[in-house]
C-alpha cells in the first residue's frame, strides 16, 4: 500500500470510493440510475434494498462469500455489483461462484416440497481491465443462457461486464446517459469540476458526495490509501 495525493474527487475504483458513491441507503438513487442505464430497458429498477455483503453457506464448512455490493430489487431479484480494479485470472469463475451461491441460498430449508422456482440473479462487473486483447469487442458484454439458435433459454440469470479501458469516447462523442456514467467513472479521479454536460441532478449529487473536501478526517485518510 502506498500513499497517494487525492484529487478533488474520490477514485470510484477504490473500495472506499466505490462504496461511498454506490453503497449506502441515502445514495441508492445513484446506484438505481446507473443500473437502469446499464440494463437499457431490459428491466427497470424502481427500488433497491441493501443486503449484507458476507454470505455463509448452510454448512459450517462452507466457504464464506464476500460481495462488493449485494442488493435486492422490489420484485425480489438480486443484484451483485463488483468493482474490480486489478486483473484477476479467474474473474469469470469467481462471478459464476458468486451467483451460484445466491441461487443455492434460495433453497428453503424448512419446506419439504419445493417447486424449484427461483428469483432472478444478476451480476454486474465494473472492471478497470480487459478480459483479453481483442480489439473489436464492445466495452459492455451482456451474457445470458441461450440455445443454439441464439434465443434466450433462461432469462433469470444474467451478467453485465463493463470493461472500462475499452470505453474511449471523448466528451464530444457521448450520446447517452450510460456514456455519461462511464465517462464519469473513468475520469472522475482526474477532473477538477463538474462538466457542463453532466449537470443533471443525479450527477450533481454524486459530485457532492465524491468531493474530498466534504469528507471527514477519517474518510479523507481512506482516499490516500491505494
Amino acid at each position: 500500500m502506498h500513499l497517494a495525493k487525492p484529487g478533488r474527487f474520490i477514485d470510484p475504483f477504490t473500495d472506499f470510493g466505490f462504496k461511498r458513491i454506490f453503497g449506502s441507503e441515502p445514495n441508492k438513487d445513484l446506484l438505481i440510475d446507473f443500473l437502469n442505464q446499464l440494463f437499457a430497458g431490459e428491466k427497470y429498477i424502481v427500488d433497491l434494498t441493501y443486503d449484507k455483503t458476507e454470505q455463509s453457506g448452510p454448512l459450517s464448512a462452507d466457504r464464506k462469500v464476500v460481495f462488493d455490493l449485494l442488493c435486492t430489487g422490489a420484485d425480489g431479484e438480486q443484484f451483485i455489483i463488483e468493482m474490480q480494479r486489478i486483473r484477476q485470472e479467474f474473474f469469470k469463475d469467481r462471478c459464476l461462484y458468486y451467483v451460484s451461491s445466491l441461487i443455492r441460498d434460495q433453497i428453503p430449508v424448512t419446506v419439504q416440497k419445493w417447486n424449484y422456482r427461483l428469483k432472478p440473479v444478476y451480476l454486474i462487473g465494473i472492471m478497470d481491465f480487459c478480459f483479453d486483447d481483442k480489439a473489436d469487442r464492445h466495452f459492455i458484454s451482456r451474457v445470458m443462457l441461450r440455445n443454439e439458435k441464439g434465443e434466450a433459454f433462461y432469462d433469470k440469470l444474467g451478467f453485465i461486464y463493463v470493461e472500462i479501458p475499452r470505453f474511449t469516447k471523448g466528451e464530444e462523442e457521448l450520446v447517452s446517459e450510460l456514456d455519461n456514467w462511464l465517462f464519469l467513472l473513468k475520469h472522475m479521479n482526474n477532473i477538477d469540476k463538474l462538466p457542463l454536460f453532466l449537470r443533471r441532478p443525479i450527477f450533481k449529487k454524486l459530485f457532492d458526495i465524491a468531493e474530498v473536501s466534504n469528507l471527514n478526517k477519517q474518510d479523507k485518510w481512506h482516499t490516500t490509501q491505494h
